[in-house]
């Protein structure tokens, strides 16, 4: 008889973003009058470059001939041109990458969850807290999460680091050793960026326990301070202990056109291989189960670190950050105390009177017809609050700025 997976039953709640939708289409379909203002879900609203699209344009065209049409390309792993294209990007940002240690994929998100897969079954995995839910939530489908304990709010056999305020929302290193850590700068949710300091103990911990670093860099295009570090990769000794994960999604816009990358070293060491054996592991997995992204979006990408669309990008880049300063001076104006939104696309804000976090989420819907994201969908520590998001047009995000201005009760 087939069974199911019972680790999926193991999962606390729903994902967090249908959640919110759901909760979001119940309230309109009950005050259809209503317009509802959406600063929640990370998505972005800006047309993408003109040299993504010109790129794009001319691999359709070749694809509408016989005598320039490709299909399979040679590899799972990206197309050359576009592999090297992001190993010159990272030479740019002075960080050591080789073009075959580049694996093109359809985004940061499937390749957070499915890195998970070349690791033991029993590895002992730690994550930031609070932390995009897709770095726990595919470790417990895995079976590595054990039991959920609702008091704790937390999976018993993950590691939790908590951020909070007192620490500045990065995390000590954790208690004991640990396999597998993962680390997002800029962090999704929190807004906070790592420095070079923060991340070198993070190393140096990783490389005496033989453990791996999963770097989630999704973000590192909104940074602004350039003291701070946009890959763990600039940093000496991450080539024996880190993994990094980058999508075009924030960066040029591609949240529905999909494309990013995962570079893994063939310097990095585990506790039990040989160096260069995790490459190997992930590019077996990727051309077994993975036929490569489209040649389409690749040519976009190509369009993308251009210099021409690497400036374009920047525009829209500059945009977004633009809302993120107008959120977090309108909230901080309301006596809400807020962080991030400067060197990143997130606002993070404490909610009002220690309120719970999904009670100001309804607070704010029925009051000011806003939408954001509870901070306890991203993990224990993240109870009490709250992100905003600066994607969004400028409109919008003025409409729901002085909505919440005039129609929240605080």
């Amino acid at each position: 008889m087939a069974k199911l997976n019972a680790n999926y039953d193991k999962l606390a709640q729903g994902y967090l973003f249908p959640e919110i939708g759901r909760r979001a289409k119940a309230f309109a379909a009950a005050h259809p009058d209503k317009k509802i203002l959406r600063m929640g879900i990370g998505d972005t609203t800006e047309a993408l470059p003109p040299t993504v699209v010109k790129y794009m344009h001319e691999r359709v065209e070749l694809l509408a001939h016989r005598e320039t049409y490709t299909g399979y390309g040679d590899t799972s792993l990206g197309e050359d041109a576009l592999r090297e294209a992001v190993a010159a990007d990272y030479a740019r940002r002075g960080a050591a990458v080789n073009a075959d240690e580049v694996f093109i994929s359809d985004g940061a998100k499937p390749d957070t969850g499915n890195i998970q897969g070349i690791f033991s079954d029993d590895a002992i995995v730690a994550v930031q807290d609070p932390a995009y839910p897709v770095y726990v939530d595919t470790n417990v489908v895995a079976g590595r999460g054990g039991a959920y304990n609702a008091e704790r709010q937390a999976y018993e056999r993950l590691v939790y680091m908590p951020c909070n305020e007192h620490n500045g929302f990065f995390p000590a290193l954790p208690q004991g050793k640990v396999d597998v850590i993962y680390l997002c700068s800029p962090n999704n949710p929190t807004g906070s960026v790592a420095t070079k300091a923060q991340l070198e103990q993070f190393i140096g911990y990783a490389r005496a326990n033989r453990a791996v670093i999963l770097f989630d860099a999704a973000y590192r295009d909104y940074i602004r301070d350039s003291s701070l570090p946009r890959s763990i990769f600039e940093l000496e000794g991450a080539r024996q202990c880190a993994i990094e994960f980058y999508s075009l999604s924030k960066g040029a816009g591609f949240t529905g056109v999909r494309l990013g990358w995962t570079v893994i070293p063939k310097t990095l060491t585990l506790e039990d291989g040989e160096s260069g054996k995790a490459h190997r592991l992930w590019t077996r997995r990727q051309n077994t189960y993975f036929n490569g992204a489209s040649n389409v979006v690749q040519s976009g990408a190509l369009g993308a670190l251009s210099e021409t669309g690497r400036r374009e990008c920047q525009v829209i880049i500059d945009y977004y950050m633009q809302n993120a300063a107008l959120i977090r001076a309108t909230l901080t104006d309301l006596g809400i105390k807020c962080f991030g939104g400067d060197n990143a696309p997130y606002v993070w804000l404490k909610t009002p009177n220690g309120m719970k976090s999904w009670d100001f989420f309804d607070k704010l819907l029925t009051e000011a017809n806003v939408v954001g994201t509870p901070g306890s969908g991203f993990g224990p520590s993240g109870e009490g609050y709250f992100r905003l998001s600066s994607f969004g047009h400028r409109e919008n995000i003025e409409a729901a700025l002085a909505s919440i201005k005039q129609n929240l009760r605080l």
